[in-house]
């Protein structure tokens, strides 16, 4: 694709990797209950895709 980078791609990526698991998580806890460790997993995921689009804007 025209204008894309291996960044950008990576980026994206991430961005649907953290909103499906967002979705699979929410559908596991409405589902079976919660779990904490599925939560603080996503957070880190979530962080780590800020981190990455911090990285890649600079």
């Amino acid at each position: 694709m025209p204008g894309t980078t291996n960044g950008s791609t990576s980026t994206k990526t991430m961005g649907v990797l953290t909103v499906g698991g967002l979705v699979a998580v929410t559908a596991y806890t409405v589902a079976l209950g919660s779990n904490g460790w599925l939560w603080f997993i996503w957070v880190v995921l979530g962080l780590l895709t800020l981190g990455m689009v911090a990285t890649s804007n600079s």
